[in-house]
């Protein structure tokens, strides 16, 4: 059974580094937003094929987001990274400590 907590505590760190990893990139495509950026740039590309799909989605769920020529949408999915690092994180921790 140990096996499988330590299995289940790696999963855990992989999904805590993802959603760090997921909210700097959100994070940088937001800055670059602001000024206006070359469309043709590959990092600028890279960026917006990386997080535009989550961003659209949360646009459609959440038509309220864009208020006033602003976009609060990246501030929306930030919220939702957090949620997950706080909440299913350490919920996937506890359950491999359950496990041992």
């Amino acid at each position: 059974m140990f096996i499988f907590a330590n299995l289940i505590k790696a999963l855990a760190d992989i999904i805590s580094i993802l959603l760090e990893l997921y909210m700097w990139l959100i994070i940088a495509n937001a800055v670059l937003s602001w000024v206006n950026p070359d469309p043709y740039n590959q990092i600028v590309q890279f960026l917006a094929r990386v997080t535009e799909p989550v961003q659209n989605k949360v646009r459609k769920v959440f038509p309220f987001v864009y208020m006033g020529g602003i976009d609060f949408t990246p501030m929306v999915v930030i919220l939702a990274i957090l949620f997950l690092q706080s909440f299913l994180v350490p919920t996937l921790h506890q359950f491999a400590i359950v496990l041992r």
